[in-house]
């Protein structure tokens, strides 16, 4: 699949992939067929993008993995097991997308719709929004990265005490807790977050390309080995059309134009 042959709740508008994560037809529960979907485009569509926006569709962003399904299901552990499989791999390529990735989280973010959350570079909520693991309410244990991304962005004896007593985090504790990037009006998120997305989009990609790398190259590295990949990449960067276009246009006093540096 590549990003023009994307299905139709998958749209690349002004450089920005929009994934729905969650339906209103599926009561905002995680939508399997679009994240999976969605992996292949992410994987495939290369510079037809320059961010990523999440949303929900529907009163929550994403309320969970689906536990009717989970019931019904005769095999239950076969078939949690390959819902986490599939959701696994949507969560490998959004970690290693090199562009931004912008959620829109509006009402509940549960579950996985948490764990999605905490994969964003920028979440944006609201004034009701509100954050949970879900996973002890229902005898589960975290999938998505949370029990490795939560820890990363809150501390480890915080990230316990929210995982143990399932806690809600209302759009207040997270922005303070680092979960949300800010807060707007209810009515204004996924407005404020395509705005971002598209900003994001129109600018220096391949400077954001460098910093997620060195981001995720933090994760191992000591302080001596990032400080190498830093000099790196910060020199690679002086020498690429993006870096060139940036100074020259800050000493020439005008705007940069970096859709004039990128590959077709």
């Amino acid at each position: 699949m590549t990003a023009t042959d994307a299905p139709s709740n998958l749209r690349i508008e002004d450089g920005v992939l929009r994934v729905v994560v969650a339906t209103a037809a599926n009561a905002t529960a995680l939508d399997v067929d679009e994240i999976t979907q969605a992996t292949a485009v992410l994987r495939e569509a290369g510079s037809a993008i320059g961010a990523v926006l999440l949303v929900g569709d529907g009163a929550n962003f994403c309320a969970g993995g689906n536990v009717r399904a989970f019931a019904a299901a005769e095999r239950r552990g076969e078939y949690v097991g390959e819902i986490a499989g599939a959701f696994h791999e949507f969560v490998r390529a959004l970690d290693d997308t090199p562009v931004p990735v912008v959620a829109a989280v509006n009402g509940w973010a549960a579950g996985a719709g948490m764990s999605i959350v905490c994969l964003a570079d920028i979440a944006i909520g609201g004034t009701s929004t509100k954050l949970r693991p879900a996973y002890p309410t229902i005898g589960f244990t975290p999938d998505g990265g949370m029990s490795w991304t939560l820890p990363r962005i809150v501390g480890a004896s915080r990230a316990r005490e929210i995982l143990l007593t399932d806690a809600i985090l209302s759009g207040d504790d997270a922005v303070k807790l680092g979960l949300l990037s800010r807060l707007v009006e209810d009515d204004q998120i996924q407005d404020e977050a395509l705005r971002v997305a598209r900003s994001l989009a129109a600018g220096p990609t391949a400077s954001y390309a460098g910093i997620k790398k060195l981001s995720r190259s933090s994760r191992t590295n000591s302080l001596s080995e990032q400080l190498d990949a830093e000099a790196a990449s910060i020199s690679a960067a002086a020498d690429s059309p993006t870096g060139r276009e940036g100074v020259d246009a800050f000493v020439e006093k005008r705007r940069p134009d970096f859709s004039s540096t990128r590959s077709s």
